[in-house]
Formats: C-alpha cells, sequence, structure tokens
C-alpha cells in the first residue's frame, strides 16, 4: 500500500523574522500563523492523511517551511542543504523524523546546495530549480542519489521567485501550472497550464481529484473545479507574507510502501 503520511512542523515563535527575497517585508501575526497553520494541518487529516510533527526549531524563524529540509524519492531522503545559511539547523529534525520513518538517509554536501521547494516530482520526473537556493553542485547530488532508483532529473532556471514551487506545481495528470509571468521557461514541461492568480500555482495532491490550495486564489480554484478537480481552500495569509506557500508547509510522503 502506497502511504499517507505528511511531516509538518509547527511554526517558529520568531516566525515574523523570515527571510524574504522577492516581496516587501510586510508585519507577519504570528497568532493568527498558527491557527492558519493548524487549519492547514486539520485539511490534511481530514483528506486521509497522517500528519507527523518534526520536533519544533523555535531558533530557526522558516522552520515551519519543513519542505525545504528534504527530498523524498520512493524510501530514499536526500537530507537538503539550504542556498540561506540562516536555515542549515533546520535539517536536523527533519532528518531524524525520516530516519524514524525507515528511510534510507542521504546528505548534500558542500559546496552543494539544495532546498526541497527546488524539487518538482512528475511521476518519475524530478524538475529542481536552479539559480535561486539551489545550485549545480546539489543538482549533481540530487542525481547521484535518485538517478540509480529510476529518477530522471531536469534542471530548471528559476530568476523570478525564490523557489521552482513557488511558480510550479502539477495537477493529477502530470500538467504543470504557473502563473506565467512567473516561470521563466514554460516550453520545458510537456503540458502547461497558465493560471490566472500567483497562488493558484500551487497545489498540494491530497488525492482522488482533490488539490489543496490558497484561499488567496478564488478565480484558479474555480478554473480547477471546471477541470473536474475539487479544490480544498485553506487561508495562509500569513505564510505568503514570507513567501511560503501550501506545498512548503508539509513533506509528502507517499510511496513509503507499509
Amino acid at each position: 500500500m502506497p502511504s499517507r503520511k505528511a511531516l509538518v512542523r509547527r511554526p517558529s515563535p520568531r516566525l515574523a523574522e523570515g527571510l524574504v527575497t522577492h516581496l516587501e517585508r510586510t508585519p507577519v501575526d504570528p497568532v493568527l500563523a498558527v491557527e492558519q497553520w493548524e487549519a492547514y494541518v486539520e485539511a490534511l487529516r481530514t483528506h486521509g492523511w497522517e500528519t507527523l510533527e518534526v520536533e519544533p526549531a523555535d531558533d530557526c524563524a522558516d522552520s515551519v517551511f519543513v519542505e525545504d529540509a528534504v527530498v523524498v524519492f520512493r524510501n530514499v531522503a536526500l537530507i537538503a542543504r539550504p542556498g540561506a545559511e540562516s536555515r542549515r539547523p533546520e535539517t536536523a529534525g527533519v532528518e531524524e523524523a525520516v530516519a524514524r520513518l525507515g528511510c534510507s538517509v542521504n546528505w548534500v554536501w558542500e559546496p552543494g546546495t539544495l532546498e526541497g521547494g527546488d524539487v518538482l516530482k512528475v511521476g518519475d520526473t524530478m524538475y529542481v530549480g536552479l539559480g535561486g537556493r539551489t545550485n549545480g553542485a546539489g543538482i549533481q547530488q540530487l542525481r547521484a542519489t535518485f538517478e540509480p532508483l529510476g529518477a530522471k532529473v531536469v534542471a530548471v532556471p528559476v530568476g523570478k521567485v525564490l523557489h521552482l514551487k513557488s511558480a510550479v506545481t502539477a495537477l493529477p495528470d502530470g500538467t504543470v501550472v504557473g502563473h506565467e509571468p512567473l516561470v521563466d521557461t514554460p516550453s520545458l514541461f510537456p503540458r502547461f497550464l497558465a493560471v490566472p492568480e500567483e497562488a493558484g500555482s500551487h497545489v498540494v495532491l491530497l488525492g482522488g481529484g482533490r488539490l489543496l490550495m490558497a484561499a488567496s486564489a478564488p478565480k484558479t480554484a474555480e478554473l480547477y473545479a471546471g477541470l473536474g478537480l475539487e479544490p480544498v481552500l485553506v487561508d495562509i495569509s500569513e505564510f505568503e507574507k514570507l513567501e511560503g506557500c501550501v506545498t512548503c508547509l508539509s513533506v509528502r510522503l507517499r510511496e513509503l510502501y507499509v
């Protein structure tokens, strides 16, 4: 049976100090952020996902964005080496969590940098964003870890957003979706669907045609509903102020055969 486990991590009390790269800093409400995070976790549970909390990293402002700390393919985990030095202490707790689940653990080593938000898996293809927080040496190490397992790794330039998955994610049929002004090279994807709102580019596949997505993209939700999909909307406004999106807040483990 494929697994339906999701790693999540409670927001740090220092969340408001999180890094911003492409946005103007605006004040973050830490109390509201915790409420929104709890509602996000509840949405995963409601739709059949078992959520596992990674040990909090209260000193790391960005630690709620747990996706950046690891890339998992089948039963193998590659512990990231964030391009932002302040985020490197985040990986220890995530490493412990995936090891406890029985993953085989590998690491990205210097001079490589890699953040999980740069890796979009579509079937056995891994698109990896190059240019922001992930460098060429990081991509080489990802390739060395996962290509022997049958993954095909494709590097994709990223210049307009923080991570590749800030620009694009994929629908259940493998169609890549993105808000065109923020996608460097849409033609790299075999099937690309332009969506009307930036936040509509980010979907988490819950199974059964259901898409977890931000409430801030109502037009895109309508577009997806018209394709026969079922949007599940969550308000993540406080995380969006820090360039976060629905994908960043969990690591979905679908291929831990149990």
